[in-house]
């Protein structure tokens, strides 16, 4: 099954430019089909899911100029990880680096400049998104907050993520409101 999930994965994606909210749906609908292949039905997200897949290496390195990248060479995946950053920043890029490793076949289709963004920013929302719902899927969290997990450090330690994905997260799914500065901007 492990041997065929990249394939299964990347069947989902429609092979043509995607809108952002398109791109964004593709990518949730991709993290929960991989829960479900892997078996996975609770929080936190094992990265074994990941770090086990056949033709993937995933390396930690200390120091690296960026929270991660991904590349095919030797015939296998390596995606390599930023040592140095706090485990859930950690788990996160590898998430989000799985997600290129999909999109890498299409990747010049997938996503064009929209809205004011190029090509790369797209990407990468894409990336963020995916590792979001992979790791924080909506249903999961909503029902963490039905019973009662109504505060950010204590969804961010049961989901094993940064506080600060987990409250991208909430607000992104709006069981939050976006928080404002004293000057209007967003926080």
């Amino acid at each position: 099954m492990m041997t065929n999930l990249i394939r299964e994965l990347r069947d989902l994606i429609p092979i043509r430019p995607l809108r952002f909210a398109e791109a964004l749906r593709v990518a949730e609908i991709q993290a929960a089909k991989m829960l479900l292949l892997c078996g996975v039905e609770e929080a936190p997200v094992r990265e074994t899911i990941i770090t086990e897949l056949p033709k993937l290496q995933v390396e930690r390195i200390y120091p690296l100029g960026a929270s991660g990248f991904s590349q095919w060479a030797k015939g296998r995946w390596l995606i390599a990880l930023n040592n140095g950053e706090p485990p859930t920043r950690q788990r996160f890029s590898l998430a989000h680096e799985f997600k290129h490793v999909l999109d890498h076949p299409f990747i010049k289709v997938l996503y064009p400049p929209e809205y004011g963004l190029s090509e790369s920013q797209r990407r990468e929302q894409a990336c963020d998104h995916f590792a979001a719902c992979l790791l924080m899927p909506r249903p999961w969290l909503k029902r963490a907050w039905g019973n009662g997990a109504q505060d950010v450090d204590r969804l961010a330690v049961l989901f094993d993520v940064s506080k600060s994905a987990m409250d991208r997260r909430l607000q992104q799914i709006g069981l939050t409101e976006r928080r404002t500065t004293r000057h209007g901007a967003a926080a």
